[in-house]
């Protein structure tokens, strides 16, 4: 089910994304901010902040609300996030796609955590919300990022030049996708 949590080892946790999870993402971003400076566009000092946060998440929600979003969390042992998966872009209809974007905190990265988040998502975004196919981009040296995609079956399809302000520059993004299924939309 689309509200359900799964878990992802023996400690952590995918769940949906809940108001009260404000304070531990921005600890986590707090804590890997120079990690995924790479990776990420600038933000305000704000941005790293429990009120900036719970901001941020309230129109989170209220999109999931709408249909347009479904944001996750991963969670520790004591449900503390410590990363965030959302579909973002939920367009149904002929196209029936949605766009994924996820990050995990620096301490929990290379742990496999992304890969079987990734993979648990794709398996919703199929099943229950019965999209057709989810896109994703990185930036072209994002490897770890692609490494994950493509162990969940995402395929390249191209480069955008220029697609994202990331890290203070326009960077070029290769851009994946997986085709979940190809039956038709529901009417």
């Amino acid at each position: 089910m689309i509200h359900d949590t799964h878990r992802l080892d023996a400690e952590v946790r995918l769940r949906p994304a809940v108001l009260g999870d404000a304070a531990s993402l921005a600890d986590s971003l707090t804590r890997s901010r120079a990690y995924m400076q790479p990776w990420e566009p600038v933000r305000s000092d704000t941005f790293y902040t429990e009120q900036g946060q719970r901001e941020r998440l309230a129109g989170r929600l209220a999109d999931r609300e709408a249909g347009r979003v479904m944001p996750w969390v991963i969670v520790d042992a004591e449900d503390r996030a410590i990363g965030e998966f959302t579909l973002s872009n939920i367009v149904l209809g002929p196209f029936c796609s949605a766009v994924l974007g996820y990050w995990v905190d620096v301490t929990y990265a290379g742990r496999g955590l992304a890969t079987a988040a990734v993979q648990r998502i794709c398996t919703v975004a199929s099943d229950e919300l019965r999209l057709h196919r989810v896109e994703a981009g990185t930036v072209l040296d994002n490897v770890a990022s692609q490494r994950v995609l493509t162990k969940c079956g995402f395929e390249a399809f191209g480069t955008a030049p220029r697609y994202l302000h990331i890290n203070g520059e326009w960077r070029d993004h290769r851009l994946f996708q997986r085709i979940l299924h190809d039956s038709p939309p529901a009417s």
